[in-house]
């Protein structure tokens, strides 16, 4: 068993490291020294969550009430802990400063059971009252990590693959680190993989399956320049209409139905017409996958992503239900009454797809056609675009679905890749600098920006972004950094800039580009003395994308991909 003290200086070990390697090696010391029945809390605290993200259970307690709650458990004025926390900007410190005290010696799992209490908890005044009387067992370096994890804010660095990484070690091998991932992909859940590993062993990964309720990690598509490089790559395909909705995975186990959005948040209560739906389709237990748009009941026409987008909301559900109803178009089937269709090829899922969803007000199937040549891919993405659409899918068709990766079973061409380079390209926000003239009194003038390596589980910079903000978004993104900055490089940011303050990799945006141009300044793409890729005049388009995590930005396989089409159509 282990107490909850030795976990926060394990978590002190991984804050002060820059280096990943040496991240997945703590990572792993912490998981030997964890037994079976604590291993997944374990996993979910040093994630900085109680349960995974998809399940949509949130603490409700702001840096406010824990600064009284500081305030109460340690005897100080709350003035006097505000002030402190205006000083160092950061809840953990401010706990760290104000608690001189040993502690309990409270295990993981009695501290994990009190932070569960309090996210259960209904009231504010209940919450507070159970972390003051949590706060008064701590010692300094324990509270200074509850307090993070309460107001979402660990600041360890560590990712998904990381974890992976050290489970995998726990096996012998680094080699099992697929087996571990491979379990990850199918129930997006680390504590459950790491407790099936901890009381199982190998057989328990080898025989880990598909769970409706479990969201399974969706499979993505790369892009591809032209008709005709579609029909190269995949011969005889399908050809899908790309809408520009929400994508969503919907399970359905009895009565109960789970809607969850691209990067697995829980949406069912927010989508009832969709869930009303899936209810009639006669299956017991089902998983699929669709696109949801708003439509205009009296045209039949879809509204544009920024009205489908208001449906993601937790109050007036009922209401933007009835003006903005949802269609969704149903494209693939993952799982059917206890059989595991991910491992089937794409035609064999699309089939069975067809005998299940029959035409309705809110369900349809997405439109299809199978094509051999690359003219029929052009009559069919002309089509598409003259109706507004984003662009299209193409999908091999013998392909399995492969879940959590992006190949080239599924591709994508849009009509942004038609004699230009500039899709635009989701970024991770790693750092700002100061502002400079006219925006010196905003206190930031520009974002390093970085893209997402998964073979090495990070961050590699490919652009600073000074553009495409109004003064106002300016003044909010800086409050925004300002509660994730850093004292020093994030271990997963690879970069050769460094930046007027650092920041935790947690905001992505989305900017357009001139054109990607290889640069010896930035690290994406850079190998050895060679020079990486670099967007260049890059500018925001719209706000921070609080709909993606880091890790669902564009790769830099991605930029590599774009920088040899762009160059294919500049040749052409």
């Amino acid at each position: 068993m282990v107490k909850f003290l030795e976990l926060a200086q394990f978590f002190e070990r991984l804050e002060g490291t820059t280096s990943r390697l040496e991240m997945s090696q703590i990572l792993y010391e912490l998981f030997s020294k964890a037994d079976k029945e604590e291993i997944d809390k374990v996993v979910y605290l040093t994630m900085g969550e109680l349960v995974p993200s998809f399940r949509g259970l949130e603490f409700g307690v702001s840096e406010k009430l824990v600064m009284e709650a500081l305030s109460k458990a340690c005897g100080l004025k709350l003035s006097s802990v505000q002030k402190l926390y205006k000083d160092l900007g950061d809840v953990g410190k401010v706990a760290l400063e104000v608690l001189k005290r040993e502690g309990k010696g409270l295990s993981v799992s009695q501290v994990y059971e009190e932070l569960y209490s309090i996210a259960r908890a209904k009231g504010t005044l209940d919450k507070v009252m159970l972390l003051i009387n949590l706060l008064r067992a701590l010692s300094s370096v324990e509270a200074k990590f509850v307090v993070r994890i309460i107001v979402g804010n660990l600041r360890l660095g560590v990712g998904e693959a990381t974890i992976i990484e050290a489970l995998a070690l726990l096996l012998g091998r680094r080699e099992y680190k697929q087996m571990v991932e491979r379990a990850y992909n199918l129930c997006s859940d680390l504590g459950l993989v790491a407790k099936t590993l901890a009381q199982k062993g190998l057989q328990g990964l080898a025989e880990f399956k598909i769970q409706p309720g479990y969201p399974i990690r969706m499979a993505l598509a790369e892009r591809v320049a032209s008709a005709e490089e579609l029909i190269r790559r995949l011969g005889r395909c399908a050809v899908e209409a790309k809408y520009d909705g929400f994508r969503l995975q919907i399970h359905k186990k009895g009565e109960e139905v789970y809607i969850y959005s691209r990067n697995l948040e829980p949406m069912t209560e927010m989508l009832p017409e969709i869930k009303q739906a899936i209810t009639k389709i006669d299956a017991d237990e089902l998983i699929i996958e669709g696109e949801a748009l708003a439509v205009n009941e009296q045209t039949g026409e879809f509204y544009p992503f920024q009205i489908t987008i208001q449906r993601k909301r937790k109050y007036n559900i009922y209401e933007y239900s009835k003006e903005y109803p949802l269609k969704l178009f149903c494209f693939d089937l993952l799982y059917l009454n206890d059989e595991d269709y991910t491992t089937k090829a794409f035609i064999d899922r699309r089939k069975k797809l067809e005998d299940l969803i029959t035409f309705g007000n809110t369900l349809e199937l997405s439109e299809l056609r199978i094509v051999q040549s690359a003219k029929e891919v052009e009559e069919f993405f002309e089509d598409a675009i003259l109706r507004g659409l984003e662009g299209i899918m193409g999908k091999r068709l013998d392909a399995p679905y492969t879940a959590g990766s992006r190949n080239f079973n599924w591709v994508k061409l849009k009509r942004s890749y038609k004699g230009q380079l500039a899709d635009t390209v989701d970024v991770v926000i790693v750092g700002y600098f100061y502002g400079r003239g006219a925006r010196a009194e905003l206190g930031i003038g520009a974002l390093l920006t970085a893209v997402y390596d998964p073979s090495s589980d990070t961050f590699k910079t490919v652009s600073k972004v000074g553009s495409g903000f109004s003064e106002e978004e300016w003044i909010s993104l800086k409050k925004m950094l300002d509660e994730i900055k850093l004292d020093h490089k994030h271990a997963r940011v690879d970069s050769l800039i460094t930046p007027d303050v650092w920041v935790e990799p947690k905001y992505v945006i989305t900017v357009s580009a001139d054109e990607i141009t290889r640069s010896p300044l930035h690290t994406a793409g850079k190998t050895g003395d060679e020079p990486g890729y670099a967007l260049r005049f890059p500018r925001a388009v719209g706000f921070v994308r609080l709909d993606k995590r880091p890790e669902d930005a564009n790769t830099v396989e991605e930029i590599l991909r774009m920088y040899q089409i762009q160059k294919r159509i500049s040749v052409e």
